[in-house]
């Protein structure tokens, strides 16, 4: 038998040289998890792991097929804000999102699924990369923050 927790966990796999996917099963519907990915007020209150120190300054999202997103970041031991930005390629409302990471040479395509089960949503975050290294890289930075961020995502949709 399965607590909770363990039920919940996030899994992080590397897949093939390029491809790293991350799951995790929320205990809410398909639509209220999409909501959290898609409304910017939302998407601010869990997307940046705490332990991380940073603060998300901006959240610019147009969320539909072509439109476009810009999350800005400030972190204490950095004089300049960071910018992450890219193009929404496929958006189906409460089952699938597919945006470019535009922001460097090594930016993935991520495409990210709800798929709701008994009431519960099981999201699955796939990132394709250029390169091996690039997904390596990433596998050490934002990618370790994905549990912790899931984790506060939860907290959100409990609320």
């Amino acid at each position: 038998m399965t607590n909770a927790t363990e039920a919940n966990r996030t899994v992080v796999e590397r897949k093939a040289d390029r491809e790293l996917v991350v799951t995790r099963t929320f205990d809410a519907p398909a639509h209220i998890v999409f909501e959290a990915w898609s409304t910017p007020d939302l998407f601010k209150q869990w997307w940046v792991p705490k332990s991380a120190g940073m603060s998300m300054i901006s959240c610019d999202m147009d969320i539909r097929t072509g439109g476009t997103y810009r999350l800005v970041f400030r972190h204490p031991a950095f004089d300049q804000p960071m910018a992450f930005f890219g193009t929404y390629k496929e958006v189906a409302p409460n089952t699938r999102m597919v945006w470019t990471n535009e922001e460097s040479e090594q930016g993935a395509l991520t495409t990210v699924t709800f798929e709701e089960r008994a009431g519960k949503t099981l999201v699955t975050l796939h990132e394709l990369y250029p390169t091996k290294e690039a997904r390596d890289e990433a596998i050490v930075g934002s990618a370790e923050g994905l549990p912790e961020q899931f984790a506060q995502l939860d907290e959100l949709l409990a609320g």
